[in-house]
């Protein structure tokens, strides 16, 4: 499983990437890139709805063999893409939906630190934390 943050466009540079297990973090990060073309398509194919919404929960990005890669964008067009392994069934889109809200409030709480510049790399024990707990619950 693997949880991504990627920075507003048009630089679209990863802010913050943890997977587990480690030995696949090339492969999770090749997914990760490529999936950033579809949550466009997504975005641009919505149009002006999305501009009406608070939240952007973009669902399932597309899948895999191996794996499902889903997405979710912020209001500053901050990407979150989420990617688990396929043979987990027990997953439901809300239960994802659910996990990339929680992604949400921690990163807006990251935000909010007066020592955090926008664009830098994420640093944060609490963010990792929560990261971690929530990709046990996913593997």
């Amino acid at each position: 499983a693997l949880v991504g943050v990627i920075s507003f466009p048009p630089q679209n540079y990863p802010l913050y990437i943890r997977s587990i297990p480690t030995e696949n973090e090339l492969k999770f990060h090749y997914t990760v890139h490529t999936s950033l073309d579809v949550v466009d398509e997504k975005i641009s194919a919505m149009g002006k709805a999305l501009v009406d919404q608070r939240e952007l929960y973009l669902g399932l990005l597309y899948p895999t063999e191996d794996y499902k890669v889903y997405g979710y964008v912020t209001n500053s067009k901050v990407k979150f893409v989420m990617v688990v392994d396929s043979s987990n069934t027990a997953l439901r889109d809300n239960e994802i939906r659910s996990m990339f809200r929680k992604l949400h409030n921690s990163y807006t709480d990251i935000m909010c630190n007066p020592f955090y510049n926008p664009g830098d790399r994420i640093h944060s024990r609490a963010f990792d934390t929560m990261v971690n707990s929530m990709m046990m619950q996913v593997c």
